[in-house]
């Protein structure tokens, strides 16, 4: 069994959102071809895509085809709008989340869903991370490392230790929801114009931001039932854990000074120390000495396999990675399929 937490999908179809909410930045799609189309924000060209976007019987067909038993739907991440007025992404949120509702209902053996949320009013988004739980059957909800700046609210940027978003987390362990993180609006991106960057290198510090600041913030502490897992193996944080740890005991008075809960204790242990892990990654790093340190780091109960179907960075055949390693069945077996079960709630 295989089920892949980390897959995005949008509707084939929505309307012209600039001219519905007056005012340009949203997404649109060109279907300029069969089978294709080209996301473009305003005339800037974004993405090229492919029906394995929103066609469920192509997604099926190629789950067949890689041996995946189920997916786990969530929105692309350039969807998620925090930059927009908040009644706007609302609006937006909540035709995507119908949409991925819709698809679970129509083939509930092949997929599962992850809503999104306006991240930027936290109790819009706690009460629409309630709907899509409560009313639609989705496990929880897909959300972004931070929280932007942006022109229509007057806000500074949010990370996500930023004591405005505690009712998102507590209607999160209210309905028994999974968060899962997904780098956005990356880091640095202005210093980054050539070579992929942003997607090579200021994704992996989007996500131990958001890691870091999720710990150093206390949110672990203050919400001790939260179920959150961070995409792309949890980004640069595994392979700085140790620089992370050092840093909170040789300065505490910066880094310990909203939580005195150390770093590593939010992992699985090590030398004979049994912690309970507090965060999930998915398995989604393309290099098996860096998923050998996943797993040593957090233990085989808090990696589940991860692909982002169906975008280029992913893992083409979701879980080679996994069964090209040396480990034992129950460990494979975890990894592919019990760990995202466990998140998820699954039956």
């Amino acid at each position: 069994m295989k089920i892949d937490l980390h897959t995005h999908i949008l509707p084939r179809d929505w309307p012209d959102l600039d001219a519905r909410y007056g005012y340009p930045g949203f997404v649109r799609l060109e279907h300029h071809q069969p089978c294709c189309a080209r996301m473009m924000i305003g005339s800037r060209f974004f993405r090229e895509i492919a029906d394995n976007v929103w066609d469920p019987a192509r997604r099926i067909e190629d789950c067949e085809r890689t041996g995946v038993t189920m997916q786990v739907l969530s929105t692309v991440p350039v969807m998620f709008s925090y930059w927009a007025k908040p009644a706007d992404t609302l609006d937006l949120s909540r035709r995507l989340n119908d949409h991925i509702a819709d698809v679970v209902r129509l083939h509930p053996g092949h997929f599962a869903g992850l809503g999104t949320i306006p991240l930027q009013d936290p109790e819009l988004a706690a009460s629409e991370l309630r709907r899509c739980v409560r009313e639609l059957g989705l496990k929880g909800v897909e959300i972004g490392t931070h929280v932007d700046s942006n022109t229509h609210l007057a806000s500074d940027p949010k990370n996500l230790d930023d004591r405005s978003l505690d009712p998102i987390w507590s209607a999160a362990e209210e309905v028994d929801a999974a968060i899962f993180v997904h780098p956005w609006d990356m880091v640095g991106k202005k210093s980054m114009p050539k070579y992929w960057l942003p997607w090579l290198v200021g994704m992996p510090a989007e996500t131990a931001l958001a890691i870091c600041s999720m710990i150093f913030g206390g949110v672990f502490d203050r919400f001790p039932t939260l179920r959150v897992a961070f995409a792309h193996g949890g980004g640069a944080f595994p392979f700085t854990a140790g620089r992370i740890e050092h840093g909170f005991n040789v300065r505490p008075d910066l880094c310990a000074v909203d939580s005195q809960t150390s770093p590593r204790s939010h992992l699985a242990g090590r030398d004979g120390e049994v912690t309970p892990a507090r965060f999930y990654v998915d398995s989604l790093v393309h290099d098996p000495d860096a998923l050998s340190l996943l797993l040593k780091l957090f233990g085989a109960n808090r990696v589940a396999l991860g692909s982002d179907y169906p975008f280029p960075l992913g893992e083409a055949h979701p879980g080679e990675l996994v069964d090209s390693m040396n480990l034992s069945a129950q460990e494979k077996a975890q990894v592919l399929a019990g760990t995202c079960r466990e998140f998820l709630r699954l039956a």
